[in-house]
């Protein structure tokens, strides 16, 4: 059990910050409403939240492969579609300021 002490000099066990991060994520709150519910700053909750994703992330293969695999390729496929606008505009602007 990891313990930390918060901004306000109390101990915070992980059981704490993952409770916390939780609550961030399903009830629709915004950082600073829940952060202040619950005592703490509001970076220190953000920071718990980048962590537990990181970690989350970096844990291996997920259970829904495929909800990630689907996710992965619309936002290729939405990166690509701007990479493209992009050339245009570029091929656009470069005739514009040659004339």
């Amino acid at each position: 059990m990891s313990k930390d002490r918060s901004g306000k000099g109390r101990i915070v066990d992980d059981a704490f910050r993952r409770e916390a991060v939780r609550l961030l994520s399903t009830s629709g709150q915004a950082v600073a409403q829940v952060a202040n519910d619950l005592g703490i700053g509001r970076s220190t909750l953000t920071k718990w939240k980048s962590s537990f994703a990181e970690a989350d992330l970096l844990a291996g293969p997920h259970e829904d492969v495929n909800k990630e695999l689907a996710r992965l390729r619309r936002e290729n496929e939405l990166l690509r579609a701007e990479r493209d606008l992009l050339k245009k505009a570029t091929a656009f602007f470069a005739k514009e300021s040659s004339r």
